[in-house]
């Protein structure tokens, strides 16, 4: 098996299994959808975060309070576990490399091309926000107890290459679908933003489908603007435009058109405060571009590789 990060993407392969089994993950910067109540469209891609190799880290700049969504490519099928330091993105529960079949705590790749936020609620989402570790912003400090890492941790683990190898005999038009652990010294982790309409796909595949024996995770620590800078010797992206901005544009928002069943919301994320809600609470200022928009119609788009390049 092989880890790689190369022109900012991550590379999990594992010619091992079979010579077709890679997985590409991007994280991408985007608008942050206000808090306000209402469910907003899919955010579009304002490019892709730069990820850099420093120390045997894997580096992510971001801004306070900017918002990031990750996307999953690939024609050979995973099953994919993302953490937010100790919180299991899509159930809340604490983080294990491990899959947990009863609870679901994965999904499925090519089937879910993105993910855009804690899975909260059947269609719906958190937005990931980038919040400083130690004035309880996170969801990692708010469910995880203990001191919050942050940073973000993903597990590919690929389908067995015999199974592969059928599918493809009998089913040709079945639509396509190694760093060591930093110590815990990240300065930043993910926040909760605003509601995004979004589903988690329902896993469809056998359990024993999976090769187990396989897998590679990563943990990406998130920085900020100062700490790229001294670790990289590089200027981070600017900050992106505000939601508000980019409506006013005429810019596109996106709708994905469902074909497999989204599943039901973690109870776990139930009691989650977002940044918005934590700000209010302490009588600290509004997070800064909050303000209601009303975006444009949504472009529908189908989950299969022709389209998923749409949004980025």
């Amino acid at each position: 098996m092989a880890l790689s990060v190369d022109q900012d993407r991550l590379y999990f392969e594992f010619p091992e299994v079979h010579a077709e089994a890679e997985l590409s993950v991007a994280f991408h910067r985007t608008v942050r959808v206000p808090d306000d109540g209402t469910t907003y469209p899919l955010p579009p891609s304002l490019g892709r975060f730069p990820l850099r190799v420093v120390d045997d880290m894997v580096v992510l700049p971001m801004w306070q309070s900017e918002a990031c969504w990750i996307k999953f490519d690939g024609r050979y099928p995973f099953l994919v576990k993302v953490g937010v330091g100790e919180v299991d993105a899509v159930t809340g529960g604490k983080w294990s490399e491990a899959p947990d079949f009863e609870r679901e705590d994965y999904f499925e790749v090519p089937e879910q091309p993105w993910l855009d936020g804690f899975h909260v609620a059947a269609g719906k989402v958190r937005q990931f926000v980038a919040a400083p570790l130690g004035a309880g912003y996170t969801v990692e400090e708010q469910l995880a107890g203990g001191v919050a890492i942050g940073g973000v941790r993903i597990v590919a683990y690929p389908i067995r290459g015999p199974i592969w190898e059928e599918r493809k005999k009998f089913d040709a038009q079945r639509p396509m679908r190694a760093f060591g652990a930093p110590e815990p010294s990240s300065s930043m982790g993910f926040g909760a933003g605003g509601a995004i309409e979004q589903g988690v796909a329902t896993p469809v595949e056998e359990h024993d489908a999976w090769d187990l024996d396989h897998h590679s995770a990563v943990r990406i620590e998130l920085v900020n603007s100062d700490r790229w800078e001294a670790l990289t010797g590089a200027k981070p992206p600017t900050e992106p435009v505000t939601a508000q901005e980019y409506t006013m544009r005429g810019y596109p928002w996106f709708e994905l058109y469902e074909e497999t069943p989204a599943r039901q919301g973690s109870d776990e994320f139930a009691g989650v405060e977002t940044v918005s809600e934590v700000r209010a609470r302490r009588g600290e200022s509004p997070l800064p571009g909050n303000e209601h928009i009303e975006p444009a119609e949504p472009i529908r788009i189908r989950r299969d590789r022709r389209t998923r390049d749409r949004r980025g």
